[in-house]
């Protein structure tokens, strides 16, 4: 067993003290109760505590894993390499516009999406992604919208023979669930034969809620009492899960992904 702290400041402490010990010559400041600085930059630890929480048993294990691919030499070598040699690993992900508060908007790589999010795009490695930034773009000389369309067909490649999971409510309506867990079940919001696929089994226009990384679910826009239960229980996936997106529903038209929250009825991407 190998538990790390519960509490966020000794969490983060311990985090700091297993980073020291794995990079002896990084500087490491901790500078709130969910924060380090290393080597000059912001390094949030809300993800990587939820993901502890969700194992509690394997704590140290998990951050150092962790820590050991964030740093790793693979990891830098990446910013170097070509885009020929990378454009095949190139893949998008949903993140909410959230993660401009500990990362320059400046420097990362993405297109605004619905529902308060954006899509990022990052390098598919075996053993780790690595986030794609706005200098790599420059140096590759593409633009966003071109590593958009070229990441959205690289998960289309990948997602030729999804598993689906489909499953009827006592309220009469239906789901269906997306567990792929190679880290992109979100991501399927954007493929684009999305709503050919499943609109026939959902009775036409449907929802999708992605509260995590690792969660899809399509269901049935109706009946109400249906979607009321799924909603209560997406929020608290939201709250509970590492790497949340959003608590909103996205509604999937024929025409594209629309948003769901506030001032977001008619937004369609």
């Amino acid at each position: 067993m190998s538990h790390m702290p519960h509490e966020p400041e000794a969490f983060a402490e311990q985090v700091a003290t297993l980073l020291r010990r794995l990079q002896p010559d990084f500087a490491v400041e901790l500078t709130g109760p969910r924060e380090l600085i290393v080597n000059g930059r912001r390094l949030d630890l809300e993800n990587l505590a939820r993901l502890v929480n969700h194992d509690p048993g394997r704590g140290t294990e998990i951050v150092e894993h962790y820590l050991d691919q964030l740093f790793s030499t693979e990891a830098s070598s990446m910013s170097s390499m070509p885009f020929d040699l990378l454009k095949a690993r190139i893949m998008p992900r949903i993140q909410p516009e959230t993660i401009f508060g500990h990362l320059c908007r400046e420097q990362v790589a993405h297109v605004p999406f619905v529902n308060g999010t954006v899509v990022v795009f990052v390098i598919d490695m075996p053993q780790m992604t690595v986030s794609v930034t706005t200098e790599q773009m420059l140096k590759w000389k593409v633009c966003a919208e071109e590593l958009d369309d070229l990441a959205r067909a690289n998960l289309e490649a990948c997602s030729q023979n999804l598993d689906l999971q489909v499953v009827t409510s006592k309220e009469g309506g239906k789901a269906i669930i997306v567990a792929e867990q190679d880290g992109y079940d979100a991501a399927r919001l954007l493929l684009g034969g999305l709503h050919a696929q499943l609109a026939p089994r959902l009775g036409g226009d449907f929802l999708v809620a992605t509260p995590a990384r690792d969660m899809f679910v399509a269901m049935s826009a109706r009946p109400e009492p249906f979607v009321r239960r799924l909603a209560a229980r997406v929020i608290e996936d939201y709250r509970r899960l590492p790497y949340p997106i959003t608590p909103e529903f996205f509604y999937v038209t024929r025409d594209g992904v629309a948003g769901t929250g506030k001032d977001q009825a008619n937004e369609a991407a």
